[in-house]
C-alpha cells in the first residue's frame, strides 16, 4: 500500500453545468463571506476567522513549477507543500501569533490587504457544498521598509453551508510564483 502523506484530497470537479451565477442570492453570499473572511485577516481577528474553518479542513499550498506551455498540466506539485494542515495545525499557528512571543516572523505583524477578485462559485455533488474559484492578491508590509511584498493567488475553495453562512471545508491556495518572494509565509492566504 502506497501512502501519500503530503497529497491531498482532491478537489470536486468544476462542472459548468452547476455554476451558479453572478447576482443570484447564493453567489452573493459567498462573496460577502470571502470578503468579510479577508477583513478578519487584515484586521488580525484570527479567532473570529479559525470559526469559519469546518472540522475536516484541508489548508493546502502546493508548490509551482515553471514549466513550456505543452507541460502546464505539471505546474502543480500537490506531494511537495508549501503548507499542509488541518484543523488542528490551524489552530496551532493561530494560537502561536495570538497567544505565545515566540511568532517573531509574524511580531510586529504584516500589514496585509487581500484583495479578492474573478469569483466563480459551482454546486457540487453534495447540496450544502460549493466549488469557489477565486484569485487573491496579497499585499505585505513589515516593520518600517519602503517596499512590500504582492503574493498573487489562484484560490480553489469548498465552502459548507452552515446555518446562515459557510464554514471552509478545503482550501487549495495556488501561489503564482515559483520562487516566494517574501520573508516567510507567516500569514494566511
Amino acid at each position: 500500500m502506497s501512502l501519500n502523506l503530503l497529497e491531498p484530497t482532491p478537489l470536486p470537479p468544476t462542472i459548468h453545468a452547476r455554476r451558479v451565477h453572478m447576482g443570484s442570492p447564493v453567489y452573493n453570499e459567498i462573496f460577502e463571506f470571502l470578503v468579510d473572511e479577508a477583513e478578519l485577516l487584515d484586521t488580525l481577528k484570527l479567532a473570529e476567522w479559525s470559526e469559519l474553518l469546518a472540522p475536516d479542513i484541508e489548508y493546502n499550498v502546493p508548490q509551482r513549477l515553471t514549466r513550456p506551455v505543452r507541460q502546464q498540466d505539471g505546474t502543480t506539485i500537490r506531494t511537495v507543500q508549501h503548507m499542509h494542515d488541518n484543523l488542528g495545525s490551524l489552530m496551532l499557528r493561530v494560537r502561536r501569533i495570538t497567544d505565545t512571543r515566540s511568532a517573531w516572523g509574524e511580531d510586529p505583524p504584516s500589514r496585509t490587504r487581500r484583495m479578492v477578485s474573478n469569483v466563480r462559485v459551482y454546486g457540487t455533488e453534495k447540496p450544502d457544498e460549493y466549488k469557489v474559484l477565486s484569485y487573491l492578491l496579497v499585499s505585505r508590509s513589515r516593520f518600517d521598509f519602503d517596499y512590500f511584498d504582492l503574493i498573487p493567488c489562484d484560490r480553489h475553495d469548498v465552502l459548507r453551508k452552515d446555518g446562515d453562512s459557510f464554514k471552509i471545508a478545503r482550501r487549495e491556495i495556488l501561489i503564482d510564483q515559483s520562487v516566494i518572494g517574501t520573508p516567510n509565509l507567516g500569514i494566511f492566504l
